[in-house]
């Protein structure tokens, strides 16, 4: 298993001319996200799909510490598509790489062609009358047999004023977490099957992992 220390190092190594703070995202995000935990879920997986991919931090260390062999992410930033762009094309270990803006709601139909997709800390980032939604979206663009690993922070701990404090600073707002148990009953609700759940602390930050399955369709 990669450790977290691995990547780090990695991602220390890596440099692209963008912003001082999309920097530090880049090389450190790993730190208070434990991408040792979500790359285990890459096993015998070659398609990869990275919704919310920011500079495509992990999509990146997908490609370089996993056999996954083609990554597609969206994100909202052209900014931040930009950077994962670079960041491919210069440490991208020769694998197939697609970024995309996309407009946070209208997920692309190739998502239907991805084995497992991702979804690390962007629920919380979007509006609470749209977050049961945006997960039924998911659902309906997945392949069935697909699997959804949903990472984020437990809006149910105290710990989760550490998370929004973060978003303050490096956000610019205030998130909308949700409880793991919340999560987990709007999933099961949209037709998911749930394969694990735990919770995790990193520092101050309140981790919950949800891996979900969109179950294969019925066969008379």
């Amino acid at each position: 298993m990669i450790s977290n220390k691995e990547l780090i190092k990695f991602l220390e190594k890596t440099s692209i001319n963008s912003g001082f703070v999309d920097k530090l995202k880049i090389k450190y995000r790993p730190v208070i996200c434990p991408f040792d935990d979500l790359l285990k879920y890459t096993h015998n997986k070659k398609k990869l799909f990275d919704i919310g991919c920011g500079s495509g931090q992990f999509s990146l260390v997908a490609a370089n510490f996993t056999g996954v062999e083609k990554i597609m992410g969206i994100e909202i930033s052209e900014v931040l598509i930009n950077n994962a762009n670079a960041l491919a094309a210069k440490y991208g270990a020769g694998k197939e790489f697609i970024f995309k803006t996309f407009d946070g709601a209208h997920f692309p139909d190739e998502m239907s062609d991805y084995e497992v997709i991702f979804l690390i800390d962007v629920l919380h980032h979007v509006p609470k009358d749209k977050q049961h939604s945006f997960l039924e979206s998911i659902f309906k663009k997945m392949a069935p047999g697909a699997q959804l690993i949903l990472k984020d922070i437990n809006g149910a701990s105290p710990f989760v004023l550490c998370n929004k404090m973060h978003d303050i600073v490096f956000a610019g707002e205030i998130g909308n977490e949700i409880s793991v148990a919340k999560a987990k009953k709007w999933l099961e609700g949209t037709g998911f099957k749930i394969k694990e759940e735990y919770t995790k602390q990193v520092f101050v930050y309140p981790h919950y992992f949800l891996i979900a399955e969109k179950p294969l369709l019925n066969r008379a």
